[in-house]
């Protein structure tokens, strides 16, 4: 099959293409057929120089032997002021929808990333509730303590007073019986030292 495309020609970063006719199975800048035009986009677009030059007698020819233009050189075609060529290639602009979208594994990649933000952002989110329900609780026992200890305080304070006046009775009978038994130990410790 023929193509009609560009061959890269010029220096390192300094382009200049030749609009070949080719078989499709060549390498880009290798053998041709014949040569139909030149594309020099180093040059300004408003310059005095034309950007292309097409022969445009010999592209009608292989346009009519079948040789298909690649998309480049079919909008140069397209955009051809030249009788010869208005309306032999209708060049529309390709659109492929999934150019900028990123492969499979890509996909999966960032589809397991959102997966582990989204759990980790709801396990932020369960431990902040209960979090907030715990402290919920905790004012709420304390509010209840704080209530059953004010409830609790004048039912107790009788028998606190109670305890209180037993507790010195118990203290004035332990003394005595502490007094008593000291006694005797003094009493035996002098005997002792006598004999």
């Amino acid at each position: 099959m023929l193509k009609i495309r560009l061959a890269r020609g010029g220096a390192k970063k300094r382009p200049y293409y030749h609009i070949v006719i080719a078989d499709s199975h060549a390498p880009r800048d290798g053998k041709f057929i014949e040569k139909v035009g030149a594309y020099n986009p180093m040059l300004p677009k408003d310059s005095a120089q034309p950007r292309v030059t097409l022969k445009a007698d010999r592209i009608a020819e292989w346009l009519g032997k079948g040789a298909q233009p690649t998309d480049r050189v079919a909008r140069f075609i397209s955009q051809s002021t030249d009788e010869v060529l208005v309306g032999k290639v209708k060049w529309t602009q390709s659109n492929n929808p999934n150019k900028g979208t990123p492969g499979k594994k890509a996909q999966e990649r960032s589809a397991e990333r959102a997966q582990r933000e989204a759990d980790r952002a709801e396990a932020e989110a369960a431990a902040k509730i209960e979090a907030a329900e715990a402290a919920v609780r905790a004012k709420e026992e304390a509010a209840a303590a704080a209530a059953a200890a004010a409830a609790a305080p004048a039912v107790e304070e009788a028998p606190a007073e109670e305890a209180a006046a037993e507790a010195p009775a118990a203290d004035t009978e332990g003394s005595a019986e502490v007094s008593v038994e000291e006694a005797p130990a003094e009493g035996a410790a002098e005997e002792t030292t006598e004999g």
